[in-house]
C-alpha cells in the first residue's frame, strides 16, 4: 500500500523558454487536505494537470495512490477526480442529467439513484430538474463537485474551486471540502486565497516562481515569522461580515462580531 496518497519528487515543467516548475517536491498523506498556495502564474494549475495525467513532466517523478503518473496513467485516472477552475457542467442538461451522464460514463449501476443521492447531499434536489443554465455560480460549483465524487475517487483535485464565487457560495464550497476530509478523501486544493488555505488545509505548501518555498502545518508556518506586537482594540466588521449578516446566512454573524472586542495583530 502507498504510504502517501500523492508523492512528487523533482518535478520540472517548461513551456519553451518559460520554466513553470523548477524541481517541485511534496507529499500528501491519505485522508488529508493539502493546499498548494500561490499567486497567479506560480505553477499551481500546471502541477494539477501533471498529477491528473493531462500533462507530462520534463523531469522528476510523481505518484498518486502508489501509481506512477507517467507509466500508470490509467490507474491514476481511475483513482482520482478533477474539478477545474471553471465548472465543467453542461448547461443544456438538467442537474440530474449531468450527474446521470457521468455515472453512465463510469459504467456504474443505478445512475439515477446515484444522481438523486448526490443532489440531496449537495442541497440541489429541488433544482435537479432545472437546466443548469438557470443555476447560480454557487449551484454550478456544487454540482461540479458532486459530479467529481461519482465513483468514490480516493483523491480529488480542486483547482481554485472558489474563484469568482460570492461569499455565501464560497462558504458552501468550504463546507463541502471539510466534509470530504471527514469521510477520508484526500484533497489537493490549489488556491491564491490565504484565508481559504488557513480554514481548510491540514498542510500548506507555498509555490513561488516554480519552487516550493515553504511546506508545513499552519502552526509550523507561523513559526517562520517572529510574534507580532498586539494590543486590544475594537474590531470593526469586515465587508464579508456585513454582507453575510445582511443576507441572513447562519454561517457568520457579522453584526455580533462588530460589537465584540478582539485582539488585532499589528506589525
Amino acid at each position: 500500500m502507498a504510504t502517501s496518497a500523492i508523492r512528487v519528487k523533482g518535478i520540472e515543467k517548461s513551456y519553451k523558454d518559460l520554466h513553470v516548475l523548477r524541481g517541485v517536491d511534496f507529499e500528501v498523506e491519505p485522508g488529508t487536505v493539502f493546499a498548494l498556495l500561490g499567486s497567479n502564474g506560480s505553477g499551481k494549475t500546471t502541477m494539477v494537470k501533471l498529477l491528473s495525467t493531462l500533462l507530462k513532466a520534463d523531469a522528476g517523478s510523481a505518484a498518486v495512490e502508489g501509481f506512477d503518473v507517467a507509466t500508470e496513467s490509467l490507474q491514476v485516472r481511475q483513482s482520482i477526480s478533477l474539478t477545474g477552475q471553471f465548472a465543467a457542467v453542461d448547461e443544456v442538461l438538467t442537474g440530474k442529467e449531468n450527474l446521470v451522464l457521468v455515472a453512465k460514463l463510469r459504467h456504474l449501476k443505478n445512475p439515477g439513484g446515484i444522481a438523486d443521492e448526490l443532489l440531496a447531499q449537495f442541497g440541489l434536489t429541488e433544482a435537479g430538474s432545472r437546466k443548469v443554465a438557470m443555476y447560480s455560480g454557487g449551484m454550478r460549483r456544487r454540482l461540479d463537485i458532486a459530479m467529481s465524487l461519482i465513483g468514490d475517487p480516493k483523491v480529488i483535485f480542486l483547482d481554485e474551486p472558489t474563484t469568482g464565487l460570492d461569499p455565501e457560495a464560497r462558504l458552501e464550497v468550504w463546507q463541502i471540502v471539510k466534509n470530504l476530509a471527514k469521510k477520508g478523501t484526500t484533497v489537493l486544493l490549489t488556491t491564491q486565497y490565504l484565508d481559504e488555505a488557513e480554514q481548510l488545509a491540514d498542510r500548506i505548501a507555498i509555490l513561488h516562481e516554480g519552487r516550493i518555498i515553504a511546506n508545513g502545518t499552519l502552526a509550523e508556518l507561523k513559526q517562520l515569522l517572529p510574534p507580532a506586537k498586539v494590543e486590544y482594540v475594537e474590531k470593526q466588521p469586515s465587508l464579508e461580515d456585513i454582507f453575510l449578516a445582511l443576507v441572513g446566512t447562519g454561517t457568520n454573524n457579522g453584526a455580533e462580531a462588530a460589537n465584540n472586542e478582539s485582539v488585532k495583530d499589528r506589525s
